[in-house]
């Protein structure tokens, strides 16, 4: 009886471990929020403006940097968000762009569909062409990734 107990605090303590290390540095223990962050009001470190952890390829860090957001209303459309990412990496902001074709392709899969069909990949060569300028954003290749805007933008309603 005395070793079952044993095995089962070692057991205890063994699993324990992985998910202490999962809570990042000074976390805050009953929020898990990092230092510098503030739950609920959309801030948090690491902030950044350079375009990162698009693909396995250009990710540095499991977690991602807060990305600026576009100025457009809650309104805005997919073509707004489109034009944003493009304005935004003709200025050389990749990390804005990132963040404007992330919500276009978000705001392009927001559709209707029949019940127990939402695993159906969308169709829609608009999710195609803003994927395809993320990844090339990705790659630091900004004349693909403009491409790839444009021809998303031919695409938006």
């Amino acid at each position: 009886m005395r070793t079952n107990r044993w095995l089962l605090g070692a057991a205890v303590s063994i699993i324990g471990v992985p998910v202490a290390a999962q809570m990042p540095p000074g976390a805050n223990p009953d929020t898990g929020a990092r230092p510098g962050n503030e739950i609920g009001t959309g801030s948090s470190l690491p902030y950044s403006d350079r375009a990162s952890n698009i693909t396995p390829q250009d990710t540095r860090s499991m977690i991602a940097p807060n990305l600026p957001s576009p100025s457009l209303g809650a309104s805005a459309s997919v073509r707004d968000y489109l034009g944003a990412a493009r304005t935004a990496l003709l200025q050389n902001r990749t990390g804005a762009a990132q963040q404007s074709l992330e919500m276009a392709e978000t705001r392009a899969l927001d559709r209707s569909v029949p019940l127990f069909q939402t695993s159906v990949p969308d169709k829609n060569p608009l999710i195609g062409d803003i994927q395809q300028a993320l990844k090339a954003l990705s790659t630091g290749d900004r004349m693909l990734t403009l491409r790839a805007i444009e021809t998303a933008i031919s695409h938006a309603q």
